[in-house]
């Protein structure tokens, strides 16, 4: 009966001690990823850069689109105005002060009153347009490092597989398995360092685009906005 109770207390105590020895295996292999990511200086460090510039790209970006796509609702109060009051001249001057994207666009609008409503419109676009460019600024340099840094650690890869095969066909000695294993776990670091950082700019980039989508939008409400109160003029 005691041998039952005691082999049932080493059996307990051997299935709560697994969780840990997975914790720390796991801990024990992200390690060993890191040390092993660190010493591919060739790839790695393009990687690195890539990542750093995605970064500022992605923060850059995000804060110009967001400061781009506000409405600013007192600001196309004013306007109203000034607008039906017939002072076309303060509503111009408070889109120069503005100097935003929205403002931008109504000054263009504002210059062209008294012609027809399609060239009015065609003015607005045409700035819009040149607007949305602007946005749209350095988003094809993110797109490039989502391709890229896959790319860059399937090279490092290739490179580093090739050279432990080849190192090994320069020794002369028997095939070992175990060092073939290790040189291409090694070497399999640098694709997954690049798989990670082309996934977080897939990511970075789909938001921006989703922004920058945002923003056309309410711009496209502006000029609407605009439009309606122009028609709201006294003939």
């Amino acid at each position: 009966m005691l041998n039952l109770i005691l082999l049932q207390v080493g059996t307990n105590l051997a299935e709560a001690s697994q969780p840990t020895n997975t914790t720390n295996h796991a801990g024990g292999l992200m390690k060993e990823l890191i040390q092993t990511a660190l010493k591919s200086e060739l790839v790695m460090v393009p990687l690195l850069l890539l990542t750093l510039m995605a970064i500022f790209i992605f923060f850059e970006r995000y804060i110009a689109i967001y400061k781009a796509g506000r409405i600013d609702s007192k600001l196309m109060k004013n306007l109203r105005e000034h607008i039906l009051d017939g002072r076309i001249d303060s509503a111009f001057s408070l889109c120069r002060k503005e100097n935003t994207p929205t403002s931008r666009m109504i000054e263009k609008g504002i210059s062209r009153i008294g012609q027809s409503v399609a060239d009015v419109t065609a003015a607005i676009e045409h700035v819009g347009n040149h607007e949305i460019s602007r946005l749209e600024r350095r988003l094809p340099i993110l797109a490039s490092v989502v391709g890229a840094a896959p790319m860059i650690g399937i090279i490092g890869t290739v490179v580093g597989v090739i050279q432990a095969f080849y190192e090994m066909a320069s020794s002369g000695n028997p095939i070992d398995l175990t060092l073939i294993s290790t040189n291409i776990y090694q070497t399999l670091v640098t694709t997954v360092a690049g798989f990670v950082v082309g996934l977080l700019a897939y990511f970075a980039y789909n938001i921006l685009v989703a922004s920058v989508k945002g923003a056309i939008s309410n711009l496209k409400s502006v000029t609407i906005e605009f439009m309606d109160i122009l028609n709201e003029q006294p003939a």
